[in-house]
C-alpha cells in the first residue's frame, strides 16, 4: 500500500490535502476576486512568520485523490481555483492542473519557488523567501512578484527580487501581518518614491474570512 501510495504522490494523483475552501482572494493582484482555494501540506521553506504553520507537517494532512480535490473544486460558482500552501510545488502539479483546465477552471498558484514548476497555471505569484531563493524558471513565469516586508532591510532584498523578474511581471509589497502598523507609513512612502511597486494588503483578514 505504501509503494502505491508514493507512486500516486509522485504522479500527482494524490496531494496531502490541509484544506479547501471557498472565499475571496485577500492578496494582490487578484484581491477581492472570488476564489476556491485548494490548500496542500508540506514546506519546508520554514518563514518565521509564517500565518499557516500547520502547513508544514505533510504527514499530518491526508493524502487525498486527486480526483476527488478535483470534483470539489468544480462547484465553485467562480470557475477560478487557488492552488496553495504550504509549499504547492513540493508536489507534481500537472495532474490536477490539467484535470481543471480540462474542465474550464482558471487556475492561479502561490509559491514560494523554491521548486521547479509543474502544471499549467493562468497566473503565478511568486512569493520569495530568504530561507530558500526562487528558481529562474519561477521569476521567468511568473506573472506577480508580491514581497513581504517585516523590517526595513526587506526594501532593499524586494529590489534584488525584482531585479530578477520578468519585464512583464507586476510588483507588490506587502506588510507582514504583524508588523503592519509598524511598517505601512514606510511601505506608502517608499511606493510613492518607487512608483514601479505597488501595495498589497491581506484584505481577507480585515474581512475576517479565510
Amino acid at each position: 500500500m505504501q509503494v502505491k501510495d508514493d507512486t500516486l504522490l509522485k504522479n500527482g494523483k494524490n496531494l496531502p490535502l490541509m484544506e479547501e475552501f471557498y472565499t475571496i482572494q485577500g492578496e494582490g493582484f487578484h484581491s477581492g476576486k472570488p476564489a476556491w482555494f485548494i490548500r496542500v501540506g508540506g514546506c519546508d521553506v520554514g518563514c518565521h512568520w509564517c500565518d499557516v504553520k500547520e502547513s508544514w507537517d505533510a504527514s499530518l494532512h491526508p493524502l487525498t485523490n486527486t480526483d476527488t480535490i478535483v470534483a470539489n473544486a468544480l462547484n465553485n460558482p467562480s470557475k477560478a481555483v487557488v492552488i496553495t500552501g504550504g509549499e504547492p510545488l513540493t508536489y507534481n502539479l500537472d495532474y490536477i492542473c490539467a484535470e481543471l483546465k480540462g474542465n474550464g477552471i482558471t487556475i492561479y498558484l502561490e509559491t514560494s519557488g523554491a521548486y521547479p514548476l509543474s502544471g499549467n497555471f493562468d497566473w503565478i505569484c511568486l512569493s520569495p523567501k530568504k530561507t530558500a531563493s526562487p528558481l529562474p524558471e519561477v521569476f521567468a513565469k511568473a506573472h506577480e512578484l508580491k514581497v513581504i516586508i517585516h523590517n526595513k532591510n526587506d526594501f532593499e532584498w524586494a529590489e534584488k527580487n525584482a531585479e530578477q523578474a520578468n519585464k512583464d511581471c507586476i510588483l507588490f509589497l506587502q506588510p507582514e501581518w504583524s508588523k503592519a502598523k509598524e511598517m505601512m507609513p514606510l511601505i506608502t512612502e517608499y511606493v510613492m518614491q518607487h512608483p514601479k511597486w505597488n501595495i498589497s494588503l491581506q484584505t481577507h483578514k480585515y474581512m475576517n474570512i479565510p
